[in-house]
């Protein structure tokens, strides 16, 4: 399993977001680049960056971030937020980020997503993001009546690299992962999920790894490096 930190990127500055609210934030850097050094040194194999002006703009806001994350790493990235159609996809790729993470567009346009599998194998991730089990779109500001199971199995035969599965309501509350959850979806598709929401300790890292034989791969942390209260080394041991 691996364990993947997370640079969320807002206004050009590292972020930690409270279950998803633009307007609840705390800056933890200036320098995006800097912290992805850090969890690069500290032995992450991939770091997850989430524009998130972009999520609710649509398009790519933070370039120049990311540009700078990329020159400074040797990880291989996930990118998401903003990433609503193949010119963007391309654009990522040809910057060399490892795979790319389509949300919004996986409800809005599922042709999407099968047009990027085809054309690039092994480089899309869907991220679904649940709110009561329904899946939670345009940055989680509007909930749809499309269940997170039902949205897993929609791209089961078209060769997804992973799902990255999001409880909003544990997202940023450090308050333990919703594993019962994450396990009924690994166990409900064929696709890898990676765990996302909630992680606090190492604990958390220890009930997901125990999730590995329900086809669980790994786990995204946030708040929990930022704050102190996980040390990314000791969970890549864990793990």
């Amino acid at each position: 399993m691996i364990v993947i930190p997370a640079v969320d990127i807002k206004d050009g500055k590292c972020v930690r977001l409270l279950q998803g609210r633009m307007e609840d934030e705390t800056v933890f850097s200036d320098d995006p680049s800097e912290m992805a050094k850090r969890w690069n040194d500290a032995g992450a194999e991939i770091i997850h960056v989430v524009d998130l002006d972009g999520a609710f703009a649509k398009s790519p806001q933070n370039l120049v971030s990311i540009k700078k994350i990329i020159a400074s790493v040797d990880a291989d990235l996930q990118i998401g937020g903003g990433i609503r159609n193949e010119e963007t996809i391309r654009m990522y790729i040809e910057l060399g980020v490892k795979r790319i993470v389509i949300g919004t567009e996986a409800i809005r346009n599922p042709s999407l997503v099968i047009q990027a599998c085809e054309a690039y194998p092994g480089k899309i991730v869907v991220g679904i993001d649940s709110r009561n089990g329904m899946v939670a779109i345009e940055g989680w500001a509007e909930t749809t009546q499309t269940s997170a199971i039902d949205l897993a199995k929609q791209f089961e035969q078209y060769g997804l690299a992973a799902i990255n599965f999001t409880d909003i309501s544990r997202d940023g509350m450090q308050t333990g992962p919703n594993v019962e959850q994450t396990k009924f979806l690994a166990r409900a598709t064929i696709t890898p999920i990676v765990a996302s929401g909630g992680v606090s300790t190492i604990k958390d890292i220890k009930k997901i790894k125990e999730l590995e034989p329900d086809g669980v791969i790994g786990v995204i942390v946030g708040r929990a490096l930022y704050s102190g209260t996980l040390n990314l080394k000791e969970a890549i041991e864990m793990a």
